[in-house]
């Protein structure tokens, strides 16, 4: 079959967002051209996806039926994004969480594509409605929120503009599903779309009861390493109310007054700053120093901890 060319905009390309979605389009055995006005950005990217590449496939981790060397045929370096985006089916933007700087990418963008191609930004937080506002192909666009690390943690969330055609949602949706990654629809939009503000939650919470005394840093990160966060990682938690009862009914009628109870003590949100701030800081770094070289060392770690449960999750049945 003759690949299709998938094209990514990233001006920072040595960046784990941007190499992770040449490696997860190269794997569904696409062609993939990185685009940045840097030619240097470009040659570290590639050596840092070549080296990435045949790590994971001397583990035995490597994603998609072809082998390393195959999938690094398929991807190569563009610094002319007029030229990176001629054929291109899909454009994958990864420049960093700015609206001004993602918005400059978009008007460039716009006069040079086509009616067909799919314009997608990684943005975590920004509105399609701010992103996209005023461009030409505005039914072309859409957001594709990927979760960091992106090889290893599949979820996707796709947030159209509100005038993003149905088909383009359908096709970036059918794109991330080829690729290997777990694509949800976010109906409509709303800051922070689902995945942050679920994590924000947490964090606040979080913070609120270490600033009161309530818990420890470290005992707090156990409460979701070893409680909850083994849970959700199979079942999310509407599923485990519908099971921790006869059903989802049932634990409604059973746990409502106590869950509005408790809730009803949540304190108002954190500043994430002052003696707090010092505490926490000081109780990670005591876990994990905040130099360069540690720092490195622990995400390693947490990637390789998140590979193998994303392949674990790959072998058990799900039902």
């Amino acid at each position: 079959m003759q690949a299709s060319t998938v094209q990514q905009m990233d001006r920072w390309s040595s960046g784990l967002i941007g190499q992770s979605w040449a490696m997860l389009f190269a794997s569904g055995g696409f062609k993939v051209k990185l685009c940045d006005i840097e030619q240097q950005q470009i040659t570290n990217a590639l050596e840092n996806i070549r080296k990435e590449m045949e790590l994971l496939e001397q583990s035995g981790a490597l994603k998609g039926s072809l082998g390393a060397q195959e999938q690094l045929s398929l991807i190569s370096g563009c610094s002319d994004m007029q030229k990176a985006v001629e054929g291109a089916i899909h454009i994958q933007e990864c420049v960093p969480e700015n609206l001004e700087l993602k918005k400059k990418i978009f008007v460039q963008l716009d006069p040079v594509i086509d009616d067909k191609v799919v314009i997608s930004s990684s943005s975590s937080c920004l509105l399609p409605s701010k992103l996209f506002a005023g461009l030409t192909h505005v039914k072309q666009c859409i957001v594709a929120h990927p979760v960091n690390p992106p090889y290893y943690v599949p979820l996707v969330e796709l947030v159209p503009h509100p005038e993003t055609d149905p088909s383009t949602v359908d096709r970036t949706h059918a794109l991330m599903k080829k690729i290997g990654q777990t694509p949800i629809r976010i109906q409509k939009e709303i800051d922070g779309f689902a995945l942050n503000r679920i994590q924000y939650a947490i964090i606040s919470e979080a913070w609120r009861l270490v600033d009161e005394g309530v818990v420890s840093p470290s005992d707090l990160d156990l409460v979701m390493s070893d409680g909850l966060g083994m849970r959700y990682a199979f079942v999310g938690p509407l599923e485990t109310m519908h099971l921790n009862a006869e059903g989802m009914l049932s634990y409604c009628d059973r746990y409502s007054e106590s869950m509005r109870h408790v809730l009803k003590t949540f304190g108002p949100i954190p500043e994430f700053s002052g003696a707090t701030v010092q505490k926490v800081n000081q109780a990670m770094c005591e876990k994990v120093p905040d130099d360069p070289q540690h720092l490195a060392a622990r995400r390693k770690w947490r990637d390789q901890c998140l590979l193998r449960l994303y392949k674990l999750k790959r072998e058990m049945p799900s039902e």
